[in-house]
């Protein structure tokens, strides 16, 4: 399909979105493709969030929550998490392993591990662990810190599996043998074989028999973005040949029964299923392998891989997926169950670390847009007066007014191509110095009125007879929407590795949008915008939004944030966290479970070694010498001291009256 197909198709599909009674905006931003059920649009346009897998659902209203929670005191931007899509889709995951080992006969269990790295916050991991308990749901670390992070929080639980990934230094291993006295279930995973010998000595020293796993390095790899993780190329695991020495080592001291696990690394988002079957009929051969040699095997974890369908598309593309979560788990049961019982082994438990697919959804950033900027601010479609009694102006300029006027049904394509090389020309004459800035100005303004009046016949036309450069105006004459937010500390993937999220407004949703808007960032950084958008068949390059009203907030959500984008996040620009707030569904309502504060502009500055404290004391003292030498009046010192003890103790994004101007100006 060409580019100018697919912006054809696009197009058609939101004129579709205009229903005979009314705009669908559940249908314009395709809400039920990507959101699984979890968000829906209410009969007032507004978005609905955490409704549930079941028809009828009641759902949370999100524009409700940020009006109630601003009535608080807390501003935008919000990170909105909702606990109750988070035990959904434990539970969902949970009930699709056990339909694929009913339907398969499979003998084994089934443990779902949460990898802490995708969202290491303590309500996230704490939450996990409590929702996971009728599925047996464990953790992983792969760090340190994770690991003391964790040792301490999973002993209300003793049947809770702690699987320990990452490098290891003696110290780590000790720490992780001693932590078995405590009644834990911990599992170290090997992933090279120095760490073996670590596990054999501090076991000899006290006394501990430990359940050890080993990550192998699988020829098949995933598909997407990361699949050059895995594969023999992966960063971490051991060769097979390595796994035999291992086997070898811990035979030779009698502890060949410890080696209960085997563990590999399929890579995240792997949108094809296809990848998954491969992946899993190999992994389950080395484990029968393993059994052979005499090890003691009973888990079988599979690692990560479960694609979340950020786009909707449902395809074998990056942010997508072409299986469901109940497809993944029956080809993973079924292939492991049948090379099992074409050898004669009994079933293993199969663990998963889907971190992705388990949070991903539970977490909705807000924010509200500040401001905009566009050409659409220079265009008109009424008349345009060249200037009275300038016998020599420019014949660009000229053939630039000619097209304007020219634009019709039948002669658009032409008025625009001509258009198009005209304003090339006159800034071409402007480089050389043969344009002046008067001249210039009427250009743009001729130019970008010339764009609109095109356009508006292209969203008439046949799709088919429209040019494919013609299509390009959507974006061309898209607004810049300031949004109150760092991309950077928010979203830092949709920067780092273009990775797509869907966005919508959260009210105004049975009104059609009119406008095509670029989101940014209100960071310094050219970067701190975001780039594609879920579109109709495609990602797209702008998104279609609401004109802005004056002195009416506008509010827009980004979906499916609860994976790795508040771990990763920086401070650019100083931007802090965003406030970050649990909400439930409770009697037919919504309620508060848990506020955490966003960063203070203090907090942030200690972050990067400022003392605020010196820094507040440093302007008192340079106020002080502008009072003595006359520069300021002791009114205008203690506004500013006003200011700046304000500016330390706040939130480091835009807040309402921020600036406070009128006080200022008493």
């Amino acid at each position: 399909m060409t580019t100018a197909q697919q912006a054809a198709q696009d197009a058609a599909h939101r004129r579709a979105a205009q229903a005979p009674d009314g705009f669908d905006g559940s249908a314009f931003y395709r809400v039920p493709d990507w959101s699984s059920g979890y968000f829906k649009v209410s009969d007032r346009g507004t978005i609905l969030a955490a409704c549930g897998r079941e028809e009828g659902s009641p759902g949370i209203d999100l524009l409700e929550v940020v009006e109630g929670l601003r009535e608080r005191g807390l501003e935008t931007p919000l990170l909105l998490r909702f606990p109750d899509i988070l035990d959904d889709r434990l539970r969902a995951m949970g009930d699709a392993f056990a339909k694929a080992m009913r339907e398969n006969t499979y003998t084994g269990g089934y443990r779902p591990v949460y990898p802490i790295k995708v969202n290491q916050q303590h309500h996230i991991v704490e939450e996990v662990a409590r929702a996971g308990q009728s599925i047996r749901c464990g953790l992983e670390v792969g760090s340190k810190p994770e690991l003391l992070a964790v040792m301490a929080m999973s002993g209300d639980d003793p049947d809770q599996i702690i699987l320990c990934n990452g490098f290891k230094d003696a110290e780590y291993i000790e720490a992780v043998i001693l932590a078995t006295k405590l009644g834990r279930r911990i599992i170290p995973i090997v992933e090279k074989l120095s760490e073996v010998r670590h596990i054999i000595a501090f076991s000899k020293k006290y006394g501990v028999k430990p359940t050890v796993g080993v990550r192998i390095k699988l020829a098949s790899r995933g598909e997407g973005r990361w699949e050059h993780s895995a594969g023999v190329r992966s960063k971490f695991g051991l060769f097979v040949s390595e796994a035999i020495d291992m086997v070898e080592m811990l035979r030779a001291e009698g502890m060949l029964d410890a080696l209960q696990l085997l563990h590999c690394h399929a890579g995240s988002q792997v949108q094809d299923i296809r990848r998954v079957k491969d992946i899993m009929t190999e992994l389950a051969h080395v484990y029968v392998g393993l059994v052979r040699l005499g090890a003691g095997m009973k888990f079988l974890d599979v690692g990560g891989g479960l694609s979340v369908d950020y786009s909707g598309m449902q395809i074998n593309a990056d942010g997508s997926m072409n299986y469901t979560m109940e497809e993944y788990a029956s080809d993973v049961v079924y292939r492991i169950g049948a090379v099992c019982d074409a050898e004669g082994i009994d079933h293993p438990t199969i663990i998963t670390e889907c971190g992705r697919a388990m949070t991903a959804y539970a977490s909705v950033l807000v924010f509200d847009v500040v401001g905009s900027s566009g050409p659409r601010t220079l265009a008109t479609t009424g008349a345009i007066d060249l200037p009275e009694g300038d016998d020599d102006l420019p014949q660009p300029l000229l053939d630039l007014h000619a097209a304007y006027n020219a634009i019709d049904e039948r002669l658009y394509v032409e008025c625009y191509h001509d258009a198009a090389q005209a304003r090339d020309a006159a800034m071409s004459l402007f480089g050389l110095g043969y344009l002046g800035l008067e001249h210039r100005a009427l250009v743009e303004r001729l130019f970008w009125s010339t764009c609109v009046k095109v356009q508006e016949i292209v969203e008439r036309a046949n799709p088919d007879d429209v040019p494919e450069d013609l299509w390009e105006l959507d974006d061309l004459l898209s607004d810049i929407y300031f949004c109150n937010f760092s991309l950077f500390q928010s979203m830092p993937d949709s920067w780092a590795i273009d990775q797509l999220f869907p966005i919508t407004p959260i009210h105004r949703l049975h009104e059609e949008p009119t406008r095509r808007a670029i989101l940014a960032d209100i960071t310094c950084d050219s970067d701190g915008q975001i780039n594609q958008y879920v579109g109709a068949e495609s990602t797209e390059q702008s998104i279609a939004l609401h004109e802005l009203r004056p002195d009416e907030p506008y509010y827009v959500a980004v979906y499916l944030v609860g994976a790795y984008q508040e771990t990763l996040g920086d401070l650019h620009n100083l931007f802090g966290d965003a406030h970050a707030v649990h909400i439930r569904r409770e009697e037919g309502t919504w309620a508060i479970e848990e506020i955490v504060q966003g960063d203070t502009a203090s907090e942030v500055l200690s972050y990067v070694q400022h003392e605020p404290a010196k820094l507040a004391a440093r302007l008192r003292a340079d106020c002080e010498r502008a009072v003595r030498s006359g520069g300021m009046t002791v009114r205008e010192a203690r506004t500013l001291q006003s200011f700046y003890e304000r500016g330390l103790a706040g939130y480091t994004y835009l807040t309402p009256g921020d600036a406070d101007t009128e006080e200022f100006a008493k």
